[in-house]
């Protein structure tokens, strides 16, 4: 296979990434997938390299849920710095430990998350209670522990973000996927630099998966900002990546 073939599939699985991404989360099963057993990266430098894609995809994306009236960042901004904290320090580990050790425990936190997204279906779609006051001594440490992980593997994130956001916020689901794009972006600029700078950022491998990132997270942060469907859909979209996820991780 030429590299131009290698690439062109990449792409394709980049842009499948970034929607999936958008809509629900783990798309960087696929993108970490696609680095290191089909274009040879070795795990450390695909993490670091993930993260090019992952700003620019999140980062249109929020601004498309921003044009269309999805995301005030006044009113989430409370929630950013222990999600910013928890992401710096989990980058910082990210650099000096392999996370290969951490994916045997992956598989099973995969099954919590699907449970958690199948009990009580009702949940996942409804409005935002713009009423309700979250009890901040518990859901602050939740919010640094999901940037600590975000910071440090980012795949799976954005579910246990839009878990944490729902069920615990009591957000609606496509607010809560409009603020996940907003938090992970802001936050992986600055991974993405404390990776560069240690040697573990390919920007050419990294710039054209971020290509195709970007343009599936703009395609479906459109979609989903616009149709009265994006609530099921993101629902049943995420219940999909879970029972996918779930699959691959107890049987290969």
């Amino acid at each position: 296979m030429t590299d131009i073939e290698l690439y062109a599939i990449a792409s394709v699985g980049a842009m499948l990434a970034g929607g999936i991404n958008t809509l629900a989360g783990n798309g960087s099963a696929i993108t970490l997938t696609i680095l290191t057993e089909l274009l040879g990266l070795p795990p450390n430098l695909a993490n670091g390299t993930n993260r090019i894609g992952v700003f620019t995809q999140t980062s249109v994306a929020a601004g498309v849920f921003y044009k269309n009236g999805k995301l005030n960042p006044i009113h989430v901004k409370k929630y950013l710095w222990p999600i910013f904290v928890g992401a710096i320090a989990g980058g910082v580990l990210a650099l000096n430990v392999s996370n290969e050790q951490f994916r045997s425990v992956f598989r099973f936190m995969m099954v919590f998350m699907l449970i958690a997204v199948l009990v009580k279906p009702k949940r996942w779609l409804r409005d935002t209670d713009s009423d309700y006051k979250p009890n901040m001594f518990i859901w602050m440490p939740a919010l640094f522990v999901i940037g600590f992980y975000g910071g440090f593997i980012q795949m799976g994130m954005g579910i246990f973000f839009l878990i944490i956001m729902v069920l615990g916020m009591k957000v609606n689901i496509i607010e809560s996927n409009a603020f996940k794009g907003l938090v992970i972006g802001s936050y992986t600029l600055i991974v993405l630099a404390m990776f560069h700078f240690q040697g573990l950022v390919d920007w050419k491998i990294g710039s054209i998966l971020a290509v195709g990132q970007t343009v599936g997270g703009y395609l479906t942060a459109r979609f989903a900002s616009k149709s009265k469907w994006a609530d099921q859909i993101a629902y049943y979209v995420l219940i999909i990546v879970l029972v996918l996820a779930v699959a691959k991780l107890f049987l290969t």
